[in-house]
């Protein structure tokens, strides 16, 4: 199973790749990139005044059950990859086409 450590990705196969952040993204169009920007969720190492917590980022307040349905979509989305990647290889365009 892959895992990410500091600014390595390693495979089950011994690869490593090389990260400049700390995630990989995928989009509607199947592009697949990294994201590194802790701009939606995220925890700033900064403590609250009077806390013994970090403060979590959420500029946009969103929700317990909004986040589940953000979670389901990029499920949704790498699970669409992977049946376009078994359907038309690893070197077939037609992995970046076509609607979902």
């Amino acid at each position: 199973m892959a895992a990410i450590k500091k600014h390595k990705m390693s495979l089950s196969t011994g690869k490593e790749i090389k990260l400049s952040g700390h995630t990989i993204c995928i989009s509607n169009s199947m592009e697949i990139g990294e994201g590194f920007t802790k701009n939606l969720f995220g925890l700033n190492e900064a403590y609250k005044e009077g806390s013994t917590l970090p403060v979590i980022i959420n500029p946009f307040d969103i929700s317990r059950d909004e986040w589940f349905e953000i979670a389901d979509y990029q499920i949704f989305l790498w699970m669409h990859f992977k049946d376009r990647l078994r359907q038309f290889g690893i070197k077939n365009p037609q992995i970046f086409k076509g609607t979902l």
